[in-house]
C-alpha cells in the first residue's frame, strides 16, 4: 500500500483551512485517510502550520511520499532536515547528539530569521503610518491656511463695508451742523 502524506481541504468557500494527513494513495482527497499528523492554515500572515513533528518524521521513514505543497511546509519546519539528520547517524558520518546539535543550530538560525523578518515587517508598518501622519499635518496645515485666508477676506470685507457705512454717517453729521 502506497502512502502519501497529503493535505485535506475543509473550511468555508474562499477560506481554505487544511488538515496534514496520512493517506493511502488511492483515496481521494477528502476521504478516507490514516493519521491526521497536522493542519495548515494559509489565510493568517504567515501561514500557520501546527504540526506533529514525531509523527511526521515517523511516517516519512517509514516511506511516505509527501505532496509538493507538504514537502514545503515539511521542510519548513524542518522534518526533512532531521530525516536527512538521522540518515547520516544510521550511515555513521555523525552521532545522535551531533545530528541533534546541528538540528538545534539550524532551528536557532531559523528563529532568528524569523524575529528578523516580523522586526522588518514591524518597522516599516511604524514607518508608513509616520509617512501618513506627517501628510495628514501638511494637509491640515494647507486647509487652516485656506481657513485663515478666507477669515482675512471675510474680516476685510467686514471692515470696509463698516467703513462704507460709517462714511455717509459722517458725511451727514457735518451737513446737518451747517
Amino acid at each position: 500500500m502506497a502512502t502519501k502524506i497529503r493535505l485535506q481541504r475543509g473550511g468555508r468557500k474562499s477560506y481554505a483551512f487544511y488538515r496534514i494527513v496520512v493517506a493511502d494513495a488511492r483515496a481521494p482527497r477528502d476521504g478516507r485517510f490514516t493519521e491526521k499528523i497536522g493542519t495548515y492554515n494559509p489565510n493568517t500572515n504567515p501561514a500557520t502550520v501546527d504540526l506533529n513533528f514525531d509523527r511526521a518524521l515517523y511516517w516519512l521513514e517509514v516511506g511516505a511520499q509527501p505532496t509538493d505543497t507538504v514537502r514545503n511546509i515539511l521542510s519548513r519546519e524542518g522534518v526533512l532536515l532531521m530525516k536527512h539528520l538521522k540518515g547520516g547517524v544510521k550511515k555513521g558520518a555523525f552521532d545522535e547528539a551531533t545530528a541533534q546539535k546541528k538540528f538545534d543550530a539550524w532551528k536557532a538560525d531559523k528563529q532568528k530569521g524569523l524575529e528578523k523578518v516580523a522586526a522588518d515587517e514591524a518597522k516599516a508598518k511604524k514607518d508608513a503610518a509616520a509617512k501618513a501622519l506627517e501628510a495628514e499635518k501638511k494637509v491640515n496645515e494647507e486647509i487652516a491656511k485656506k481657513v485663515a485666508e478666507k477669515k482675512a477676506a471675510a474680516a476685510a470685507a467686514a471692515a470696509e463695508a463698516e467703513a462704507a457705512a460709517a462714511a455717509p454717517a459722517a458725511e451727514e453729521a457735518p451737513a446737518a451742523e451747517a
